[in-house]
């Protein structure tokens, strides 16, 4: 993790070099020099980082550096400060400050690399049995009695044994520690599949693999199986040798090849074409703790995905009593901590048979990832146990942090999502909600992961937690988590290198106010987020208008009802967020803050037109298109900005997510024509200022072909015309639209939507979805559809999960023709007082 904090310093060296190309002058040298000796450095850090675990004085020496870069860093970014404030003032002093504390590591690195030469045979040994060692230890399961395994092996045997005639694939995917081998193991022995096919294999991949020694084990297992003599050719040849010796020896056979633990879509890639194809019913069951290598294999060849799942609860019990206490039951002054210690476990069999090793295997995964990943994942620590994670604010923090790096032709936000997507995918973060478009709105770490990364964070300095396992505030700390309200003892806390500070405590009225003075010792000059969510705040903080760093400030769920004008010195903010607060208006000091990338300041009030809740946004500000750089703007208000207002909107071009209030039916034709502007629009909400208000949304030519997610409240009268042509739409939700058409009939062909919400709506008595309709669409929801009599739906319609009726008075009929999953649509549905329904 050291190489990770100076690749990490790398990078931001050459932004900063970058961006002052002028001013460096004839420094150039001393920076070229900075940047050598980091190279050098970290280039000896990959393999310290690997040997740390089993030599302590190599360890002692890679946390000596990782204080030293973040000492650097420190430099860095006082310097930046400096020059951000003064003009440059003092450059070649703080460079060579800089280039200074290069030199003191340079004669530490020299120190400690002889140390680390002499020790390398041995500890290169060490760290290579490291992996061998934990794939053993996740064979314990083998010597505990198996629960819950008959259904998955049932399931795989007849994936493997039957389907269709042409090579095909069965994975097994999830998590470390689910027993994924041992499962796959067990399926790949079972009488049943070694009698169906007449040629078998089984070979590991893991992180590091040589194709040609993969290749040559499968060939000689073959051959072995067949008695015959392995060709002693074969130990020189290369992966297009031995490919075609595979390719003769398989042809016309039904064979059976075990893939165990593939971790990445490229080695899949390297293996996929060694197996020849015919139609005799050959199989590759594969296993995996990265989904996406589990997906692509399918479509490759086509077969099935298992998602291995954790065990129930009584399967848990069962399999720790049957390891921990040889079947018998669990002696009652145990149960209390066995309890414990499988809810820590979640289901997992390997952390139930083997909890001691648990750790060690999981931080393979943590291992594994590239450093910008790493920082990302360790990230996760600042959250309390069984906290919910919005990804969408996770992905901020990461930005903020810098943890998330440059990539031409797309946005942080779309960077940092794809980071996101890949620690999900690698089964280190959780999915705990989705949206019906798929969108994952909550996640959590499981406890097991939760506590490696406390370890490691705490190892690395990374972040303090208090609250927790920490009762006292620490005297250093790069970033400060919050987690119990905050009790101040005496004693002298240095706050002078503070990155990051949390709020996570109990929202609690009788908790003393939360103030930001009390981390004031050292000036918090380097502060760069702020998250305040929740906390006893009841006006803006005036300290923080000196957080001349701050890019990241959230007040959410707070007291606070004004924003100082102050808060405009804060030049290098991004993100503002003060939803569920009671600001409504936001001073002229922020159209100052140019680097701004979110806006989030709403609140939900009373009901508005029926089962929806009112949003209260903030009133909209003049010249509103000098802040270029916004991603989100929610909940913006233009009941008294006039024309003016919805042409600046026009302007922000970059913007992904835009929430409207108050808009009256003047403002049609230039929110229109606003609305065409912005081709990168990904979700848009419309709210009118009143229930009578006709909403003039026609006079949209050409819409933003990016649109996925769509509401608008407010009286329409006819569907507008540009809807029924968002080829990307998934989401819709019109409220109060007073439709006389059935506006599915417009619908029908939008061949990504999921979910549609009618909320007093259409005022209709009939709604039909005909054959061949829809081929996309999940859930109908429909509310106060006061004349709505009859609902019929075709036979072929959808791939329906669910239809809800609520508070549709005068419904008669539901009329389901000839639909195969009727009874799943009856399970979803629920209606208010229907007279009748058929099916």
């Amino acid at each position: 993790m050291a190489e990770s904090v100076v690749t990490f310093l790398l990078q931001k060296l050459d932004t900063f070099a970058h961006e002052n190309v002028k001013l460096l002058g004839g420094m150039r040298e001393d920076v070229g020099y900075v940047r050598d000796e980091l190279e050098r450095i970290r280039a000896f850090l990959r393999v310290a980082d690997a040997k740390e675990e089993g030599d302590e004085e190599i360890k002692v020496w890679v946390k000596q550096v990782r204080h030293v870069a973040y000492d650097m860093e420190d430099v860095l970014d006082e310097f930046h400060l400096r020059f951000s404030h003064h003009g440059g003032r003092g450059f070649y002093r703080h460079l060579r400050k800089i280039a200074l504390t290069i030199k003191n590591l340079k004669a530490r690195y020299r120190m400690a690399s002889g140390s680390m030469e002499e020790g390398s045979s041995s500890s290169s040994v060490a760290v290579n049995k490291t992996w061998y060692d934990l794939r053993g230890d996740a064979l314990l399961l083998e010597e505990a009695q198996l629960v819950g395994i008959d259904k998955p092996k049932r399931d795989l045997i007849g994936g493997l044994v039957g389907g269709r005639s042409e090579l095909q694939v069965v994975a097994v995917a999830g998590m470390g520690g689910l027993g994924k081998t041992t499962l796959a193991r067990k399926v790949y022995e079972d009488d049943v599949v070694r009698r169906h096919f007449q040629h078998h294999a089984r070979v590991t991949v893991s992180q590091v693999f040589e194709l040609d020694d993969l290749l040559r084990k499968i060939v000689r297992q073959l051959f072995d199986e067949m008695k015959q003599t392995f060709p002693q050719e074969a130990d020189s040849m290369d992966s297009g040798e031995l490919k075609a010796i595979l390719a003769g020896f398989l042809r016309e056979k039904r064979y059976l090849v075990m893939l165990d633990d593939v971790w990445e879509v490229g080695a899949w890639d390297a293996l996929k074409y060694a197996f020849p194809t015919n139609n005799n019913g050959c199989r590759l069951m594969l296993t995996t703790r990265n989904t996406k290598v589990a997906s692509v294999s399918t479509i490759d060849f086509g077969g099935m995905v298992y998602d291995l799942k954790p065990l129930s609860p009584e399967q848990s019990w069962n399999l720790f009593c049957g390891k921990a206490f040889q079947g018998n039951q669990c002696p009652p002054y145990l149960e209390k901590l066995s309890e414990k210690i499988l809810r820590k476990c979640e289901g997992l069999p390997l952390a139930i048979v083997a909890i001691s090793e648990y750790e060690k295997i999981l931080s393979l995964s943590f291992n594994d990832l590239p450093y910008n990943l790493k920082y990302c994942f360790l990230f996760l620590s600042i959250f309390p146990e069984d906290y919910l994670i919005d990804p969408r604010k996770l992905i901020r923090f990461w930005i903020v942090e810098g943890f998330v790096q440059e990539k031409e032709g797309r946005i942080p936000e779309e960077v940092g999502q794809g980071y996101f997507n890949e620690l999900v995918n690698r089964s280190l973060i959780q999915v705990v909600g989705r949206n019906y478009d798929g969108r994952i709105t909550e996640c959590r770490i499981h406890d097991l992961l939760r506590e490696i990364i406390l370890l490691k964070s705490k190892d690395q300095s990374f972040v303090a937690i208090f609250g927790e396992q920490s009762k006292a505030l620490p005297e250093r700390a790069r970033r400060l988590s919050i987690h119990k309200p905050l009790e101040i003892v005496d004693g002298e806390y240095d706050f002078s290198s503070l990155r990051s500070l949390f709020w996570f405590g109990a929202k609690d009225d009788s908790i003393p106010s939360f103030s930001l003075s009390t981390f004031s010792n050292g000036g918090l000059r380097f502060l760069k987020v702020l998250d305040c969510t929740g906390a006893n705040i009841d006006t803006f903080p005036e300290e923080i208008a000196k957080l001349y760093n701050l890019r990241y400030l959230s007040l959410r769920d707070t007291k606070v009802r004004s924003i100082a004008r102050s808060i405009g010195k804060l030049r290098n903010l991004e993100t503002l967020d003060l939803r569920d607060t009671y600001v409504t208006e936001l001073p002229n000091e922020i159209l100052r803050l140019r680097r701004l990338r979110h806006i989030l300041v709403y609140r939900r009030s009373e009901k508005r037109f029926s089962s929806s809740a009112e949003v209260i946004g903030f009133k909209a500000l003049g010249s509103l298109e000098t802040l270029s750089f916004l991603q989100s703007l929610c909940y913006i208000e233009v009941n008294h900005g006039g024309a003016g207002v919805m042409k600046s909107i026009g302007e922000l071009t970059q913007l992904r997510r835009l929430c409207i209030v108050q808009i009256r039916a003047e403002h049609g034709a230039d929110l229109c024509s606003s609305i065409e502007k912005l081709r990168y629009l990904r979700s848009l909400s419309l709210l009118s200022a009143n229930p009578d208000e006709v909403l003039n949304l026609q006079n949209i030519s050409s819409p933003p072909s990016c649109l996925q997610r769509l509401s608008i409240s407010g009286r329409l009268q006819i569907l507008p015309n540009w809807i029924p042509s968002l080829s990307n739409l998934t989401t819709l939700v019109l409220e109060g639209s007073g439709l006389q058409i059935d506006p599915f009939e417009s619908l029908q062909y939008l061949p990504n939507l999921v979910y549609v919400e009618l909320i007093q709506a259409y005022d209709g008595e009939t709604l039909c979805f005909k054959a061949g309709d829809f081929k996309m669409l999940k859930l109908l929801a429909f509310s106060k559809l006061d004349r709505l009599r009859k609902v019929t739906i075709e036979k072929g319609t959808m791939p329906l999960e669910g239809i809800r009726f609520i508070s549709c008075k005068s419904l008669e009929e539901v009329r389901v023709i000839d639909f195969l999953g009727h009874e799943q649509l009856v399970h979803y549905m629920e209606t208010r007082n229907p007279k009748s329904n058929t099916y």
